[in-house]
Formats: structure tokens, C-alpha cells, sequence
């Protein structure tokens, strides 16, 4: 027989890995891959792709590594590759070409690659490094939302980028990387900074009763400004009183709106007189007109603007502003409006209103028939008739009027009648059928209030007979319901089919049961859950009742609720051959409905009993939790929109669908009136596609018009324009939605318009317009003398471009460079082509007029005079339409020292003589060419650029106040007055500081820093005050009371009174710091005083209670000692750890204590005696004791190698396997020491 004796306990042992195996990661499941449209979204796949890239031999680092030296060798290139293969997870392949040029090949996912090029190209190619410098505004471009736009910029250049930091005072960006990288990053980085340096925006400070002016008749100044200049001009609404206009746009618009805004308001300001007169206030509505239209009218044809005071202001004078010439006729015209209209008022009672005017206002059309300029107003509630009109007419209108009033008064009658609002109903009858019939039978009109009036009152008027008889007959149905009661029940609609049974069996049984009551369902149409039971009061409630157990047997046996399901996952739910919903309905016990395939719905409906719908609710979301991780979100839009959102053909919502990753998006059935719409799908494209509808919604809301044009695929771009320019201008003229199809339309040649029905129809005119252009081009020509081509096509052809914009679009084509030729041809359309031949043939004449101005700067101060970017330059050049040209930087004969060291030629530069007031440096010279006007003007704008520097005496301590935080705020004055700003070190402690920049600049920041000191030596005094300091001694026994639970007594008397307490940090120090405004330190020691005092005449005594009671008197979180606490305004101290533990100490009033006393002891006898009854029961329970020096018997020991703890647990130990608290009376607390194997921290 075999033996073991020769086994060793390694071999017994059970390695650690073995017996305990890892599980597997969640990442490596192996499901079956969810098949359908979202399978692809949520299936894990790895795209690899390989890129090839070059380092020539002079840009190498590592040019010796494949010599026959390395050989055997990894070498610093390999190690280099092996660690970026680590970091990055790629694969990474080198070789050598015969010119030595190496090449690298990188396999991996995309974001990787990117990443390990860029190290593979720092690491193993030379850098160099490059800088250029861009305006400090654009950098916020450069770097995109969260570093985002720079991140990807230099992933895509292996570069690094460095941005100056905010608070680091220069716009130098350096750049480092390869010499291509840099090149493609400096072109980038310069792109972005051109398309910002376009852009322009000025606030223009024009009168606000010079705006009509500015604007002209209807608007037609200010659009045809627009159209010329392709910028956008904002005018404040007569509403707003704002005495500017807003610009903006490209800068060369701007400035010729500006100039032309400008200039019409100097002119205005300076000609316009004012003329006032008195107009009765109910006639100024005729002198405004129609939407305006007279103000617009007397605008157009005397060039005088009237202002009417609003309506909210009692004023009644109107002021005409224009030229003198002008206001007489102005003047008569407004008399002329204001006294076109009279009024007169007709006495005739508020019941007979609806008699004169008749059905369908036949009677009032019948009297007024021969008065067509007569307008007649009823106002409910008022006993007159309202006439408006020509005098002439008005009296006749009113003679009409009395005669037929006269008639009615003598032949009708009314009576009023009060019958309880809760019969009003019944007495309407169904479909009104009771109230038709009296009406018919009596030849009467009988108004019954509706139930928001909660009137009594039933009104009847018409012939005398009919009245007195229609009364009688109310009267009589009124006193037969006072015996009758009428009560309604709530009865979920979808139970009354199930009430009502099959052909009617079941309510016929409950009729016949009460059949002195009626039953009234309502019609299923109207979706109500209320059934109406008219009867006998007794019969009524014992009906109400029976009715009421029905539907509780109902609502138990048929609780329903819906789940959203996405559609593709309904197979899942549904499992194979049925199997999971089947085991969902037989678990438990519901009735699941699935929406068939063809329906676009995915809600299922489970109907069961509640506590088993709610299980079978949570089985099928959880299916779907598995799947995907779908939300549903619910938005509300209103449901008369509904319809435009979507679309015709359901193109505008397939669109947000498709764009938001195909979430779906349900709309309420039509004919319904809710307004929510669902969205479900994956988290991000929900919150997309819903940010997108809510947005749609609102311009609709606000634009309900529709219309559709039909253009060719080949125009759509050229309706557009560049840049969408000319699809712009017609947005912003109409304020219209222009949407042109996408590529995945079945339709290409379909557009859609969206906005007013005005804007829709002005928007289809102006592109129907275009198009028409488009289809009729022809070709003229002009001619240009060579010399003047290169300011045409200079700046990216800029000039060209805005020819382009401005007329139409046409094309215009120069010679090639090198072919001299004077001709130059135009496409386009034939109005458009004309304007650009004349606009041409203008700036030509304006070539020819201009002439060249020096103006003389130093040197030293051209950079300052440029601006960042020449962004200076740049706006002068385009304000008065000159070329600047600044000298280049001299270099002192041919590269020799600079000026001042001493050599004997150091006056020299460039061989010349050096500078005198008559004989001005060339490199100081800087030439302004354009016409004489503009280049005077262009001369003193630059020479305004000059900087001055200024001393502004500051006292020292109020240094580190104007410097700021990290010198926050001196940077803030720096960037808001464009000065720079120069302040001593401390050291020196110097008042003096210096302000550099523009003069007009040095001005306003000096003011700013003059208004600054004044308010921080404001500061310095109210600190000076608020520093008053007072000590009161406390003894210490009472901080913990004035402290107050969590702080709140201290913290409430600081804030009462606005000081700072400080309480010592040591326990035995007594004295309390108050530091505030004198006054205020002064009540809150007096507070304190108080709060003391309190506390010194409280008594404390000694209440011996059971330990075993504390918790009780405690309670759950301390509730009942606070409620013990505040009921006998007392204060409780338990014992601690050396303190007599059965003793508790009360403090507090002589009477409350011994009251609080008193309970405390009937809380301890109530509760003793069952915790003694709980011992005695727990040592009853408790086990026999085990022999402790038996041996126990021990089977073979589990033995485990290599586990994470160095010895055996001790199972027999009662600190390391406490028993649970009652298993055997008593508990034992786990030793918290240390837990097995070694201490991990």
C-alpha cells in the first residue's frame, strides 16, 4: 500500500493562483453580438491603420546608430522606439534607405499613431524652433474650446505650440518641432488670425430723435446701406431709448456705414429746428396711422420727422423735427390727419347691443350701409354705441342709429331669474336639447351663465309673451331638481367598456338594480373619466357606492403601465420562439401587449396587478439595460407646432434624427392636444437632438409661414454665396429660415422658406429674383491701364471680391500676370455688370487723383504707431481709404556696431547724414499715399499713435491695491486704456508712477487711476474704523454655551452685530477678542455680559440614572435628549470615561431642573425593568461552556502557498470571529488593530 510519509508539505500545498483563480475581466465577455441598426454603434471594434513617414539624413539625430559599430546592438534609436511602443501601444518599424534617409512605419488605432508620430519625430529628428507674433485677441481662437482646436494643431504638425499666458505682457507664440511641422503650424496659426483681424464692430452715438433720419422712409435709407456695404446695422426699436446705433460686419463696411451714418446725423443735428403744437390725445393714433404709416408718409414727402409722446404718457404735445423750409407743410399734414376723424356717442342699453348688430352683423350692416367711412364700436358692459368717422357721415350714422334703438326699446323686454348654478346644467339639457326647445316654442333669447361666472343668474329677453312664459317654464324645471341629486364618480376610461360589458349586459344589470337613477358615461371621444349619476338622493348614493366597488375590483385586477422599449430590442424582449416574455408572464402573472412590427411604436403595455406590473416592468428594463444604454427624455413643444417640425414628408425632423446619431423622436397622435415629444436613444445624441428641436420650436413659434421654391441643384451655391453672403443678406432683410436640401434629400432642387408671411414673400421675391439673374449672363469689358492691376487683384483680391459681393456676384477676370493688356472682362448678370463696370472705372479715377504725404515718426516709435499685427495701420488704412507704407529697419553700415560705441561712423547709416529738423531720416519717413483729404487725415491719426509717457503721483500703499492679484487688475486698466503702465519696485518706495501710450490714453487711464485712489482712500478710513479691538474676560466653563451647538450662537450674534469674535485657542485662557466698529463691539459684549450672567444664575445638580438608560434618554441621533433639552430648557451632561458612569448632570433653572430630574427618574423606572428582563432571557440562550482542555480532533489541513497574508487566521479566537450580536447573548468587538497579513497603506 502507498504511504505518504515521503511527501513533503510543499508538495501537499495548494499554490495561491490555483485554488483562488482570478475572475475574468468584465471587458472579455463573449455575448452574442446584438444584431440590427444599433449593433454597429455598440460593438467594441479595433480599426488599425498604418502610417509611413520619412526622416532625411540631415535631420537625423541618430546618424552613426546602424553603423557596423551597433552591430549586435539595440541602439539608442531602438530603445527610443521600444519605449514610445509602451507608452502608446503601436507598432513601430524602421529601415534605411541607400541616401541614409529613414524610414518609419507606425501601425495602430488613429488617436495613437498621432500621438507616437509626434514623439517618434521630437525624439528621433533634429528640432528647431521658429516664433511669430499675433495680436493678443486671437489667441483665444487658436486655442479652442478647453485647448481643444491647439491640442489637434499639434497632433497633426508633431509640434509644440506655446501661447503666452494672460498675465505674461507680449503676443510673441513660439513654435518647436521639425522644420516642416513648423511651417505647417505657422500657416495654420496665421489663417486663423486673418479671418478674426476681417471683423469689425462699432457702437455709433447718434440722438435718438435723429434715428428717423438715419433710417429714412420705411427703413429704405438704412436697407440700401446694408445692401451697398454687406454689414449689419442694428437701430434700437422706438421702444428702447438708446442713443446708439450698432455696426457690424467686415471693417471696410463698417467704416463706410459708420461715415455715412455719421454724416447724415452731423447734418441733420446741425440744419433741424423743432416746431411743437397741442393735439388731442384720442387723434394722435390718426396722425401715427396704421402701423405708422402716416409718420412714414409726412417722412417721405417733407423730410420732417414727428414724434408722438407714447401712449401711457398724458401728454397731448407732438413735436415735428426737420429743416425750416420744411415744417409748414409738414405741419398742415398733421392737422390734416389729426382732424380726419370725430366721434359721438349713441345711448342704447348692453342687452340691445347684440340686436342692433344683428346675425352675423347683418342689422348694423343693413344701418350703416350708405356710411362707408363710419366705424361703429360695442363695448361690453357700457350702455352707449362708440361712432368714429367723417363729421359728415358720423351725424347721419347716428341718426340711423337713435331711430333703430327707439324701435327695439318698444318692442322688446327682458326678466332675470336666479336658479341655482348646479341645475344649469340639466336645464341646457344634452346637446342643449331642453334650452332649444324653450327657445323655439317662446321666439326668446335666454342667456345661461357658464360655470367660470359662478353666477346665479339666467337672463331672458325678447317679445313680452315669450319672456313671461319662458320664465315660467325655468321656474318649474328648477323646483322639480330641488328633489333630485346629482353626484359624479371617477372611473378610469379605460374600465368603462369593461362596465359597461358586452352589447351593454353590464350596466343594464346596474340600471335595473337602481333604475330610478341615470347613468352617463362620457363620449369616448372626449377622453374624460367622469360618470354622472342623476337620481333620487338615496338611490343616488347606494348607486355610487356599488359603482365604487366595481372599479376598486377593476384597479386591482387591471393596474397598467408602459414601458419604452427601442424598437430593434423588442426581438430581445420577445426572446426565441417566445421563450422570455412567455417566462415573464407565467413569473409574474401580467398581461404584456408588444406593438406589431409595422407600428412605429415602442411602448409595451403590462396590465396586471400592481406589485406584479412593477416586477415585470423591471425584468424588461433590465433586458434593455444589458443591450444598451439607452435614454428617453421627454420635451414639451407645443402641439400646433408640431406639424411645422415636422416637416413636409417628415423632411425637417428626419433631418435632427439623422444628424443626432438616429435617435427617435415620437410625436403625440394627431388630433392630439398634449405637448410632449419623446426622445429616445443613446445619452449624447438625446441631449443633441433635444437642444435642436428646442430650437427649431422656438423660431417657428415666432415664424409660421411656409413656402417652397424649386431652383436647379447648380445654383444652389451661387444663391448662397461666398461664405453664404448672399443667403445672409436675405435672412437678415426678411428675418426668414432659408433651407436648402441636403445631400441625402430624394429632392435637390426643393428650397423651403420659414418666418412671417411677409418675410416668406419678400424672401421667395428676392430669390426668385436671382435666379432669374443666374439664368440670363452676358459678358462686358473695361478697360484698365496695367499700372492700376495690381491694386485690383492685391490682398488675395480682396477689391475684386467685394465687387463681387456688392454687384450681384459677377465675375471678374485680369490679365495674367506678364500679359500687358488693358482689357478686363465681367460676367454676369447685365445690371450687375454694368455697376461693377462703373464702380471699376471710379476706383481707377481715384488712382489717378492720388497723391504721396510724408510724415515723419522716429524710428523707435513705428512699432507702437503699427499696433499688434499692424492692426492700427490696418484700421486707418480702411477708415480714410490711403496706403501706408513705413520704412524698413536700418542697418548700420552693412552690419557694423550700433550707434553709440564709439566709432567714428556711428552718425552714419547707410552712408547718409544724419537727421535734421529740415532734413528728416529716411527711416523715419513714413509715406501715406490716397487723396489730399485722406492723407492729412491719415497723417494726424498716426502721428496721434505717438506715445507720451506720463507721471501720475499714486501714494505708495495703494501700490499693491492697483496692481491686483497676481497683478490682475493692473493688467484689467492696461488692456481697457491701451497704455502700459509702469510701477516701482517696493523697495524703492516711490509715489511716481509712470503711464506710456497714446496721449488721449495716457488721459483716461490717469483719470482712472485719480477715480481708483479715491475710492481706496475711502476704504483706508472705513477699515481704520471697522479695527476697533475690546477684550471681555469669560470664564472658560461658558464658550462652549456662547458658542452654541455647531457655532450657531456665535456666528448669529457676529452677523447682529457685524464684528469678528475670536475665542482663545487654549481652554484655561478667559479672554474674548472683539474687534468691529466701536459701537457695535460695544452691544456685542454687552450681549456676551448678558448671556453670562444668565449662565452664572443657572443651578446644577446630579441625577443618578442607570447607564444602561442613557441610550434610551439619548435616542436616535440625539433626538431625545434635544426634545428633553427644549422642553425643560435645561442643559444635559452625561459622563465620560473617568467619570461615575450612572451620573448625569442638568443645568439649568432651580425649577426646571428638578422637573427634568424628576422625568428622567420615570424614564428609568419605566424602561429598567425591561432591560432586566432582556439579560435574564439572553443568559438563558446562552450555549453550555466547552471543556477547554479537550484536544479537539482536526481533519488534514488546507494549506495555500504564495497568498497575500504571512500566517493562518486563529478561528478559535473570539477578537478575530466575533460572534454576531445576539447568537449568544453578547457581543464581541472585532480587534480594529490590524486585519490579516501584512499592513497595506
Amino acid at each position: 500500500m502507498a504511504t505518504t510519509s515521503g511527501v513533503s508539505a510543499e508538495d501537499e500545498a495548494y499554490d495561491y493562483k490555483e485554488a483562488f483563480p482570478a475572475l475574468p475581466e468584465s471587458g472579455k465577455n463573449n455575448a452574442t453580438p446584438v444584431s440590427g441598426k444599433w449593433s454597429d454603434k455598440f460593438s467594441l471594434k479595433t480599426s488599425k491603420c498604418t502610417q509611413v513617414f520619412t526622416v532625411p539624413l540631415e535631420e537625423r539625430r541618430f546618424k552613426d546608430d546602424f553603423g557596423e559599430s551597433s552591430f549586435g546592438d539595440e541602439g539608442k534609436q531602438a530603445e527610443i522606439c521600444k519605449e514610445i511602443m509602451q507608452k502608446t501601444g503601436v507598432t513601430i518599424e524602421m529601415s534605411l534607405a541607400k541616401d541614409q534617409t529613414l524610414t518609419v512605419v507606425v501601425t495602430g488605432k488613429e488617436e495613437q499613431i498621432k500621438k507616437a508620430r509626434r514623439e517618434v519625430m521630437t525624439k528621433l529628428q533634429t528640432q528647431a524652433s521658429n516664433s511669430l507674433r499675433i495680436p493678443r485677441e486671437h489667441h483665444r481662437f487658436i486655442l479652442g474650446t478647453k485647448g481643444k482646436k491647439l491640442q489637434d494643431l499639434e497632433l497633426v504638425t508633431a509640434t509644440k505650440i506655446t501661447i503666452p499666458r494672460p498675465e505674461e505682457n507680449h503676443d510673441v507664440i513660439k513654435i518647436f518641432g521639425t522644420k516642416e511641422g513648423i511651417e505647417k503650424a505657422m500657416h495654420e496659426i496665421q489663417v486663423i488670425s486673418d479671418i478674426q483681424s476681417k471683423l469689425a464692430y462699432e457702437r455709433l452715438p447718434v440722438a435718438k430723435v435723429y434715428h428717423p433720419f438715419v433710417c429714412g422712409p420705411n427703413n429704405s435709407t438704412i436697407k440700401q446701406l446694408m445692401e451697398e456695404t454687406g454689414a449689419k446695422i442694428n437701430v434700437p426699436p422706438l421702444s428702447v431709448l438708446s442713443d446708439e446705433i450698432v455696426v457690424s460686419g467686415e471693417k471696410e463696411g463698417v467704416m463706410k456705414c459708420k461715415a455715412t451714418i455719421m454724416a447724415t446725423y452731423e447734418e441733420k443735428k446741425r440744419k433741424c429746428q423743432t416746431v411743437s403744437v397741442e393735439v388731442r390725445k384720442s387723434q394722435h393714433k390718426y396722425v401715427i396711422g396704421p402701423r405708422g404709416n402716416s409718420l412714414q408718409e409726412i417722412l417721405a414727402s417733407t423730410g420732417v420727422s414727428v414724434e408722438v409722446p407714447p401712449l401711457d404718457d398724458p401728454s397731448e404735445t407732438i413735436t415735428l423735427r426737420g429743416e425750416q423750409d420744411k415744417l409748414g407743410p409738414a405741419l398742415t399734414m398733421v392737422y390734416s390727419k389729426a382732424n380726419s376723424v370725430v366721434f359721438a356717442d349713441v345711448k342704447a342699453k348692453d342687452w340691445l347691443h347684440k340686436y342692433i348688430i344683428g346675425k352675423k352683423g347683418g342689422t348694423i350692416k343693413d344701418i350703416t350701409a350708405n356710411f362707408p367711412k363710419v366705424h361703429i364700436e360695442f363695448t361690453e358692459g357700457e350702455d352707449k354705441i362708440l361712432v368714429e368717422g367723417p363729421p359728415e357721415e358720423v351725424d347721419m350714422a347716428v341718426k340711423a342709429l337713435e331711430a333703430f334703438v327707439k324701435d327695439l326699446q318698444s318692442r322688446m323686454d327682458f326678466a332675470e331669474i336666479e336658479i341655482d348654478q348646479r341645475f344649469h346644467k340639466h336645464i341646457i339639457g344634452k346637446g342643449g336639447s331642453n334650452i332649444t326647445k324653450i327657445k323655439n316654442e317662446t321666439g326668446v333669447a335666454i342667456r345661461i351663465p357658464s360655470d367660470s361666472e359662478n353666477s346665479n343668474t339666467i337672463r331672458i329677453e325678447g317679445e313680452p309673451k315669450g319672456v313671461q312664459k319662458a320664465k315660467k317654464e325655468l321656474l318649474e324645471m328648477a323646483s322639480r331638481m330641488e328633489n333630485e341629486k346629482t353626484r359624479d364618480i371617477i372611473i378610469e376610461q379605460r374600465f368603462h367598456r369593461m362596465l359597461i360589458g358586452a352589447r351593454g349586459e353590464g350596466i343594464r344589470a346596474t340600471r335595473d338594480k337602481f333604475n330610478q337613477v341615470q347613468i352617463t358615461f362620457p363620449d369616448q371621444g372626449r377622453k374624460s373619466d367622469i360618470v354622472t349619476l342623476r337620481g333620487p338622493k338615496n338611490d343616488v348614493d347606494k348607486c355610487y357606492q356599488h359603482l365604487q366597488k366595481l372599479t376598486q375590483d377593476l384597479v386591482a385586477s387591471n393596474y397598467q403601465a408602459q414601458v419604452h422599449i427601442f424598437k430593434d430590442f423588442h426581438k430581445n424582449i420577445i426572446g426565441k420562439g417566445g421563450a422570455t416574455i412567455r417566462k415573464i408572464r407565467e413569473e409574474t402573472d401580467t398581461r404584456i401587449d408588444l406593438p406589431t412590427e409595422a407600428s412605429d411604436s415602442d411602448v409595451i403595455v403590462i396590465t396586471g396587478k400592481k406589485q406584479n406590473v412593477e416586477a415585470a416592468k423591471k425584468k424588461i428594463e433590465a433586458i434593455q439595460k444589458d443591450l444598451a444604454n439607452i435614454k428617453e427624455v421627454f420635451v414639451d413643444v407645443p402641439h400646433k407646432l408640431h406639424n411645422s417640425i415636422i416637416g413636409a414628408k417628415g423632411r425637417l425632423i428626419r433631418s435632427i434624427m439623422d444628424e443626432c446619431g438616429g435617435v427617435i423622436i415620437r410625436f403625440p397622435t394627431e388630433g392630439s392636444t398634449s405637448d410632449k415629444v419623446t426622445i429616445r436613444g443613446p445619452a449624447e445624441d438625446v441631449d443633441k437632438a433635444k437642444k435642436q428641436l428646442l430650437e427649431l420650436s422656438n423660431q417657428i413659434q415666432t415664424n409660421s409661414n411656409v413656402e417652397e421654391i424649386r431652383a436647379k441643384a447648380e445654383y444652389h451655391k451661387f444663391l448662397i454665396g461666398r461664405g453664404g453672403s448672399k443667403i445672409r443678406k436675405v435672412r437678415e432683410s426678411t428675418g426668414a429660415r432659408i433651407i436648402f436640401p441636403s445631400q441625402d434629400d430624394a429632392d435637390q432642387e426643393l428650397i423651403t422658406i420659414i418666418g412671417t408671411k411677409e418675410g416668406v414673400a419678400t424672401a421667395k421675391t428676392e430669390i426668385l429674383a436671382l435666379i432669374k439673374d443666374l439664368d440670363n449672363i452676358v459678358e462686358g469689358e473695361v478697360l484698365v491701364d496695367p499700372k492700376h492691376h495690381k491694386h485690383f487683384v492685391a490682398r488675395r483680391g480682396q477689391v475684386l471680391r467685394e465687387i463681387g459681393d456688392e454687384y450681384g456676384g459677377v465675375t471678374v477676370s485680369f490679365p495674367r500676370s506678364g500679359v500687358k493688356s488693358e482689357r478686363v472682362v465681367i460676367k454676369g448678370a447685365k445690371d450687375c455688370v454694368e455697376g461693377a463696370k462703373k464702380r471699376i472705372l471710379e476706383i481707377v479715377a481715384d488712382l489717378d487723383a492720388q497723391v504721396t504725404v510724408e510724415c515723419v515718426i522716429p524710428q523707435q516709435y513705428h512699432r507702437t504707431v503699427m499696433g499688434g499685427r499692424g492692426a492700427n495701420v490696418q484700421e486707418i488704412t480702411q477708415q480714410y481709404d490711403v496706403g501706408i507704407k513705413f520704412p524698413d529697419r536700418p542697418v548700420a553700415n552693412g552690419g557694423g556696431p550700433p550707434r553709440g560705441s564709439g566709432d567714428a561712423s556711428e552718425n552714419m547709416v547707410n552712408g547718409e547724414e544724419p537727421a535734421s529738423p529740415t532734413n528728416p531720416a529716411k527711416n523715419d519717413t513714413i509715406i501715406i499715399t490716397g487723396k489730399v483729404d485722406n492723407c492729412e487725415k491719415a497723417k494726424k491719426a498716426l502721428l496721434d499713435l505717438v506715445p507720451i509717457t506720463k507721471e501720475v503721483n499714486v501714494p505708495f500703499d495703494f501700490h499693491r491695491y492697483i496692481i491686483g492679484q497676481k497683478g490682475k487688475d493692473v493688467r484689467k486698466l492696461m488692456d481697457d486704456y491701451n497704455v502700459n503702465i509702469s510701477i516701482p519696485p517696493q523697495q524703492q518706495h516711490s509715489d511716481i508712477i509712470k503711464v506710456t501710450g497714446p496721449p488721449a490714453n495716457v488721459q483716461r487711464a490717469e483719470d482712472a487711476l485719480a477715480e481708483k485712489c479715491k475710492t481706496l482712500e475711502l476704504e483706508k478710513e472705513d477699515r481704520m474704523l471697522k479695527s476697533f479691538e475690546l477684550t471681555v474676560d469669560v470664564d472658560p466653563a461658558y464658550h462652549p454655551k456662547l458658542i452654541g451647538r455647531r457655532g450657531e450662537v456665535i456666528n448669529k450674534m457676529r452677523a447682529d452685530h457685524d464684528v469678528k469674535i475670536q475665542l482663545p485657542e487654549k481652554s484655561d485662557q478667559s479672554n474674548i477678542t472683539i474687534i468691529g466698529y466701536e459701537k457695535n463691539c460695544e452691544e456685542a459684549k454687552e450681549e456676551i455680559l448678558r448671556m453670562v450672567k444668565e449662565y452664572e444664575d443657572m443651578v446644577t445638580i446630579e441625577a443618578k440614572i442607570d447607564q444602561r438608560i442613557h441610550p434610551r434618554i439619548i435616542g436616535q441621533k440625539g433626538r431625545g435628549v434635544r426634545k428633553i433639552q427644549d422642553d425643560f430648557k435645561v442643559d444635559l451632561r452625561f459622563p465620560r470615561a473617568n467619570d461615575n458612569p450612572n451620573i448625569i448632570l442638568i443645568t439649568g433653572a432651580e425649577d426646571d431642573i428638578y422637573d427634568c430630574k424628576d422625568h428622567l427618574l420615570n424614564i428609568e423606572e419605566e424602561f429598567l425593568q425591561d432591560v432586566l428582563d432582556n439579560e435574564y432571557i439572553q443568559s438563558l440562550q446562552k450555549a453550555p461552556s466547552r471543556n477547554q482542555d479537550a484536544e479537539p480532533t482536526r481533519g488534514k489541513p488546507f494549506k495555500v502557498i504564495n497568498a497575500p497574508w504571512d500566517a493562518a487566521p486563529d478561528t478559535s479566537s473570539t477578537a478575530e470571529f466575533p460572534s454576531f450580536p445576539g447568537a449568544t447573548g453578547g457581543t464581541v468587538a472585532p480587534n480594529t488593530n490590524h486585519a490579516w497579513g501584512p499592513r497595506r497603506f
